[in-house]
């Protein structure tokens, strides 16, 4: 009888630990990891070569080479023409000489993130970690040193997950525009950084979709990210076979180190919606969603990487944002541009403070939780898809929910000066025994009257931006 139970007990875990297969009925038994659920908030980490021209935005490698943009003639005035001085010239300039990983991961802590992905290699081909495919990397150019290989150690010493992002397959096509004059891209010599150049409709080799694959199975032998996000293009048709197999691969290794992983993809056509957590640049959802998601979001609203005449956006509304976010089972993604030389500037640095402030006073409404029933109530209609900033900002009349358990978290976006109506909780769907308002030793006033609920505005907020009630029921 006891060798029975062992046996039962040994095939019950062995169900539990069925190893992923690369077809989409195995990939769909795929569940997102409760550190992502509860995590709620990470940095993104747009950093490269595209740092040191500073100018437009990080696209500037494949912008450069198209002679009708505004890249093209600043970079003939300013270093002369492509064929002379091309963007892989910027590379020796691009040293990191104030690049201090556990600087930063301090400061992402402080922040109240909870996870932290960097770029490991744009649509440039610039590999910023130490890898074996090839020689234009961070490790024997530019910095020379392992910037992924750091971050990974600094991160993980500071309690946070680490992840990382892959741009790649977008290299395909990314530097084309090189080709259709006379520019360094069209030199033999530096063919494995610029190529393969190839139009954005013609169907990638299979060449090529290998070493995609290759690149993607090195960061996770070398790095271990429990997050690997992807951009957009991966869901070319051609790309299945092999995105299927990175997924399988990823999801076992992810068993093999008895750790939950995640992937990140942009459009339901590159991933089944339960297979992976989809991602919305720029954007969001205007309601709830039943299955984990993410806004990944930049700081910056002209560009991912650093320029010299980016403008941020404001802690408020950072904040407010992640809020609605999270009331719609989102975390929120948010990208910082450092300089060339390593710094993170300053502007960002106090954006991140700000919301690491308030995620102080205000976290206990914010990590761990799940959505309640309705994501929210309020007059401020929210944006909606990808590339959708909120262009109406949140006001105090605005209300979000969150839950952890048996409580219910309601968080207004903005500072009530007047008292605040919740018609969702209305006395005659729920009975509430207590409100207290997080971060604060003030009794609140409410009443559950005539359909609603009405709190009377607190004599002074404990937080900026937004305040947070924690509701008990009876």
């Amino acid at each position: 009888m006891r060798l029975f139970f062992l046996l039962l007990f040994c095939s019950s875990m062995a169900a539990a630990q069925e190893r992923f297969q690369p077809v989409w009925p195995s990939l769909e038994q795929y569940s997102t990891p409760d550190w992502f659920r509860d995590a709620k908030f990470g940095i993104f980490i747009h950093w490269g070569v595209y740092a040191v021209p500073a100018f437009g935005n990080e696209w500037y490698p494949r912008n450069v080479y198209r002679k009708d943009s505004k890249e093209y003639k600043h970079h003939v005035e300013k270093y002369g023409p492509l064929d002379k001085f091309g963007y892989k010239d910027f590379i020796p300039m691009f040293k990191a000489g104030k690049f201090d990983a556990n600087a930063w991961a301090e400061l992402f802590r402080q922040s109240g993130a909870r996870y932290v992905v960097p770029v490991a290699e744009h649509h440039d081909g610039f590999a910023m970690y130490n890898t074996a495919l090839s020689k234009w990397n961070a490790v024997q150019m530019g910095p020379k040193r392992d910037i992924i290989g750091e971050l990974a150690v600094a991160t993980r010493k500071q309690g946070l997950i680490f992840g990382l992002s892959s741009h790649r397959i977008e290299h395909w096509w990314f530097m084309n525009g090189g080709r259709k004059f006379n520019s360094d891209v069209n030199d033999p010599k530096y063919a494995d950084f610029y190529g393969p150049a190839h139009e954005e409709t013609e169907t990638m080799s299979p060449e090529y979709m290998n070493d995609w694959l290759l690149r993607c199975t090195e960061l996770v032998e070398k790095y271990q990210p429990q997050l690997f996000w992807f951009d957009w293009w991966i869901e070319q048709p051609a790309l299945e076979p092999w995105r299927k197999s990175f997924a399988a691969y990823y999801y076992n290794k992810g068993l093999e180190w008895n750790k939950g992983v995640v992937i990140n993809y942009k459009h339901d056509i590159a991933f089944k919606p339960k297979a992976a957590v989809l991602d919305l640049e720029r954007g969001k959802l205007d309601e709830l969603r039943q299955l984990p998601w993410q806004t990944d979001d930049a700081l910056g609203n002209k560009s991912w990487g650093y320029t010299i005449d980016n403008d941020f956006k404001s802690p408020q509304y950072i904040i407010t944002n992640l809020v609605d976010i999270v009331s719609k089972n989102g975390n929120l993604l948010l990208n910082i541009g450092p300089r060339a030389d390593g710094t993170i500037t300053e502007q960002e640095t106090a954006v991140l403070l700000a919301t690491g402030k308030w995620l102080s006073v205000n976290g206990e409404s914010i990590y761990g939780t799940r959505p309640w029933k309705v994501a929210g109530e309020g007059p401020t209609k929210s944006a909606k898809g990808p590339f959708a900033d909120q262009k109406e900002a949140f006001t105090a009349k605005d209300i979000r929910f969150t839950t952890k358990g048996d409580t219910l978290y309601m968080i207004t976006l903005g500072l009530p000066s007047t008292p605040v109506s919740v018609k969702a909780l209305a006395a005659d769907s729920s009975v509430i025994s207590n409100i207290t308002l997080l971060g604060s030793h003030e009794t609140v006033r409410w009443k559950q009257e005539r359909g609603q609920l009405v709190i009377q505005p607190s004599a002074g907020y404990p937080s900026e931006h937004a305040a947070a009630y924690r509701v008990i029921f009876r």
